[in-house]
């Protein structure tokens, strides 16, 4: 073979692997990106164009089964309801396609769920391509979610679990990362609140994201994805935090209806202090991630 055949080669395996060959449904420009929705292998999924031109997929749904939870890390979010099964008010940073806010209203009928994203195409093409929808109990707000923060601890709102979910197709956007922020969010937390954290084991963000969160809510939880590189943190506003790791006695019911297996979850479940410790926390005036990007 030549080494002209050779690099064509590689390059249609690259075309493949990077998911290049999905069929585009929907392009969408925003003043913040490029919203794209594609069909590929019986998923439906939007993606983010970005400037490194890596493909992720910020949401995805079974179009043959669409109640069935994609993502890995979605079902590693959901322990933290055997920490609180009723909550009564949700806040989630990060819409992409309402996916979680439609899971936790079926779970949790009765709770408030307010989902913020600053980007309104995002809003409408979660609406459009992946059945998102408002009502009486679940609720959206186009804003920035650090603005929205701390515009609710000036109402003095309380919330009994957050979930931070906000990415801008790189990376965690970098005020959304930081001690102060975290501190924002604990202040927002009802007594024995708990946040639940989207982050990734394969960034070199990894100690210094770990060290942050254990400045500020001390004792972590963390879900380790199976197969894929998310890690979901989990913290509390409350002492002596602990989440079950055993087979639940009151299983959360109706979550097997998400292909979600609530006790593989929370057997999963670890405390173990795995990052350095001596990492330089994350702060308003030190925060680089743009320079600690995820590794290649």
């Amino acid at each position: 073979m030549t080494n002209r055949w050779i690099a064509v080669l590689s390059l249609v395996t690259a075309f493949y692997a990077n998911g290049l060959c999905a069929k585009q449904i929907h392009k969408e420009r925003s003043i913040y990106r490029n919203v794209v929705i594609v069909e590929e292998e019986g998923l439906r999924c939007m993606r983010f164009e970005t400037r490194r031109k890596k493909i992720t997929n910020q949401a995805c749904i079974d179009l043959e089964k669409p109640e069935r939870l994609v993502f890995e890390y979605a079902h590693g979010t959901l322990a933290a309801l055997a920490h609180n099964p009723k909550p009564e008010r949700v806040l989630i940073l990060g819409l992409g396609g309402g996916v979680l806010s439609k899971v936790i209203h079926e779970l949790s009928p009765e709770s408030e769920i307010v989902s913020v994203d600053i980007d309104p195409v995002v809003v409408k093409l979660a609406k459009k391509y992946f059945d998102y929808q408002e009502n009486n109990k679940i609720k959206t707000e186009i804003r920035d979610g650090r603005v929205y923060v701390k515009r609710s601890l000036l109402k003095k709102e309380k919330f009994d679990w957050i979930i931070l979910d906000a990415f801008n197709g790189d990376y965690i956007p970098e005020h959304l990362m930081t001690r102060e922020f975290l501190q924002e969010v604990k202040g927002l937390l009802s007594d024995n609140g708990i946040v639940s954290a989207n982050t990734f084991s394969n960034s070199k963000l990894y100690d210094y994201e770990s060290v942050t969160y254990q400045n500020v809510f001390g004792k972590l939880f963390i879900f380790q994805a199976p197969t894929k590189g998310n890690r979901v943190i989990f913290g509390c506003n409350c002492d002596g935090f602990s989440l079950p790791r055993a087979v639940l006695e009151n299983p959360v019911e109706k979550i097997e209806n998400f292909n979600v297996n609530m006790n593989s979850v929370l057997e999963s479940l670890n405390d173990t202090i795995d990052w350095n410790t001596d990492s330089d926390i994350l702060t308003d005036q030190y925060s680089p991630a743009n320079l600690l990007k995820q590794a290649d």
